[in-house]
């Protein structure tokens, strides 16, 4: 029997996929920043979509087809708020786990 964190629908699953995701999108970030004065610099964007079939989130790395403009700092502003969404994403669903596995443990000690 697969265990209740495995399962793809399960809350933990889904939880598990979105702190992925957020992370994805802070190291994505965190490269754009660091690198924002690197000489031909392309910069990262992450695409992020539903799955399909149990629930969840997926995230892919894509860089801009360009180098960055003579001002690179154009998009810093924008860069660092994505720093703090995506460390407001992984609380979020960092809770989600949390709560499921709360909600496991009850189960277990109502059943024992």
């Amino acid at each position: 029997m697969p265990s209740p964190i495995a399962s793809a629908g399960s809350a933990a699953a889904i939880g598990l996929s979105g702190m992925r995701a957020a992370q994805t999108r802070l190291d994505s970030s965190a490269h754009n920043v660091a690198n924002v004065q690197t000489p031909g610099f392309r910069r990262q964007q992450v695409a992020q979509s539903e799955r399909a079939a149990g629930g969840g989130v997926d995230a892919q790395v894509q860089q801009a087809r360009q180098p960055g403009g003579p001002d690179g700092f154009a998009d810093l502003a924008g860069d660092l708020v994505e720093q703090r969404i995506s460390l407001y994403s992984f609380a979020a669903n960092l809770r989600t786990v949390q709560t499921q596995d709360d909600m496991l443990g009850t189960l277990l000690d109502t059943k024992a």
